[in-house]
C-alpha cells in the first residue's frame, strides 16, 4: 500500500474530533490515515506495534517546529525529557521514576483522599455545582501542590499556569504562544525556588526533595534539566487529572446505570479510571517519529514521518472491542492513553492514584448526578477537557 492511498483526516481543523465519524470511517478503510502533520494510527494492533518498536522515537519533540513556536516554551519542549532519546532520556527518566516510586505514590493516598473529602464536603452543602471549578480543578491543583511540599492554598496560581501550558498542545498553539511562554517561565522559576528550599534544609520529604536527592546521586545533569523535570511533573499532574475527571463524570452522566454500578461496588473504581481514559481521553493522541524507513503491514513509512496514535480510535477498534460503549464492568484491552514503550508516561501511577481517590469520594457524595446546563469542552483536536461542566445532583445522606 502507498501512503497516498490512505484516507485523509484534517487534524489541523480546530473543529476536528478524534471521536468523529470521519475517524471511524477511515479506520474501517485502513489502519492509518494521512493528516497535515503526518500519519494517524487508527487501530489497536498497529498502535501497540509502533509504541514497542525502537525504530520510532518520541515524536512530540518537533511539535514547536510544526506549530512555528520559537519562544521559551519551544526550547523547553525540545530539550526536556519528552524530547530526548537514548542515554539522555534514560538518565532523566531514572531521576523522575525514582522520585515517583510506587511506594511513594501509595504514601500519598491519604493526602489525596483528604483533599477530595474536603471538596466533597462543600458539594454536599448544595445540589448544583460547576464541577470543573468546584472540584476537578482545585483537586488536581491541590494534589500537585501537596507533591511540591507547598501549602494547599498555593494551588490556584500553580493550576492556572499548568493549564496555560496546555494551550501549547492544540492546533492553534501559535496564537497562544505569549501565554504559555509566560506560564513556562513562571513554573521554571518556581522549580528553581523549590530546589533552593530543599538545599536550604526547609524541605526533606516532598517529591521535590526526592527528586533533588536522585539528581545528586545520578550526576551529569544540569540545573536547567532538573527545573524542567519539575515543570513536566506539574504540567502532567494538573492537566491530566483535571481534564480526565471532568470527562469521566460526563460519561457517567450520559449513562446513569454506570454510576449506580460504581456506587454499588467500590472495587470498580480502578476499572472506572481506565474506562475514562479509554472512552473519553483527555490526551487525544500520542506521537512517534520514524528514525529510519519502516514497513508495517506492507506500508512503507519513510524516515522522519511523524505518527499520531489516536487513543480513542485505537481503544474502540472493532477488532479488539466488540462493545465500545462506556462500561466499567467489562474487561478491556490495554488503552494507550499513557503511551507505551520507552516513553510510557512516568506519572501514570500517580495519575491513576489521585483520580481513584477523587472518584471514591465522589461516589459517596452523589447519589444521582445529571447535567444542569450546557457543558463547554475544549476542542478534541488537542489535549481536551471540559471548560464548564454544570451539574445537578442528589446528595447521599
Amino acid at each position: 500500500m502507498q501512503i497516498a492511498a490512505l484516507p485523509f483526516l484534517d487534524t489541523a481543523d480546530p473543529d476536528f474530533s478524534t471521536r468523529g465519524r470521519d475517524v471511524r470511517q477511515a479506520r474501517d478503510t485502513a489502519w492509518a490515515a494521512r493528516t497535515p502533520y503526518g500519519l494517524a494510527v487508527l487501530r489497536w494492533q498497529e498502535c501497540g506495534t509502533i509504541l514497542r518498536d525502537r525504530r520510532f522515537r518520541q515524536g512530540s519533540h518537533n511539535w514547536p517546529e510544526t506549530m512555528g513556536l520559537t519562544g521559551p516554551f519551544a526550547r523547553f519542549w525540545r530539550d526536556c525529557l519528552i524530547g530526548q532519546e537514548g542515554r539522555t532520556h534514560r538518565r532523566l527518566r531514572s531521576i523522575l521514576t525514582s522520585a515517583l516510586s510506587n511506594a511513594y505514590v501509595v504514601s500519598m493516598i491519604p493526602v489525596y483522599e483528604e483533599i477530595a473529602e474536603t471538596l466533597c464536603a462543600g458539594l454536599r452543602q448544595k445540589n448544583t455545582a460547576e464541577f470543573q471549578s468546584e472540584f476537578a480543578v482545585p483537586f488536581s491543583g491541590q494534589a500537585v501542590t501537596s507533591l511540591l511540599g507547598l501549602p494547599l492554598s498555593d494551588w490556584p496560581e500553580i493550576s492556572r499556569r499548568a493549564s496555560e501550558l496546555g494551550l501549547a498542545m492544540g492546533v492553534e498553539a501559535k496564537r497562544h504562544e505569549p501565554i504559555f511562554d509566560a506560564a513556562y517561565i513562571t513554573l521554571r522559576d518556581l522549580g528553581a525556588d523549590l530546589v533552593a528550599r530543599v538545599r536550604a534544609g526547609k524541605d526533606e520529604d516532598s517529591f521535590i526533595a526526592r527528586l533533588v536527592a536522585r539528581f545528586d546521586k545520578v550526576g551529569d545533569t544540569t540545573q536547567q534539566e532538573l527545573s524542567d523535570l519539575i515543570v513536566i511533573a506539574i504540567f502532567g499532574g494538573v492537566d491530566t487529572t483535571r481534564g480526565q475527571l471532568g470527562l469521566g463524570l460526563s460519561l457517567f452522566i450520559a449513562d446513569p446505570t454506570q454510576w449506580q454500578a460504581l456506587r454499588d461496588d467500590e472495587t470498580r473504581v480502578p476499572s472506572a479510571v481506565e474506562e475514562f481514559i479509554r472512552a473519553r481521553p483527555t490526551t487525544t493522541w500520542v506521537t512517534r517519529e520514524a528514525t529510519e524507513d519502516v514497513v508495517i503491514n506492507d506500508l512503507t513509512i519513510p524516515e522522519g514521518t511523524v505518527i499520531h496514535l489516536l487513543v480513542h480510535a485505537t481503544s474502540r477498534d472493532p477488532q479488539i472491542c466488540e462493545v465500545p460503549d462506556f462500561d466499567i464492568t467489562r474487561d478491556r484491552k490495554t488503552h494507550f492513553g499513557f503511551g507505551g514503550g520507552t516513553h510510557h508516561c512516568v506519572g501514570h501511577m500517580m495519575a491513576r492514584t489521585d483520580m481513584a481517590a477523587a472518584l471514591r469520594s465522589l461516589r459517596k457524595t452523589f447519589k444521582r448526578v445529571w447535567m444542569d446546563g450546557q457543558p463547554v469542552y475544549l476542542p478534541d483536536s488537542g489535549n481536551t477537557a471540559p471548560e464548564r461542566l454544570p451539574i445537578g445532583y442528589e446528595v447521599e445522606v
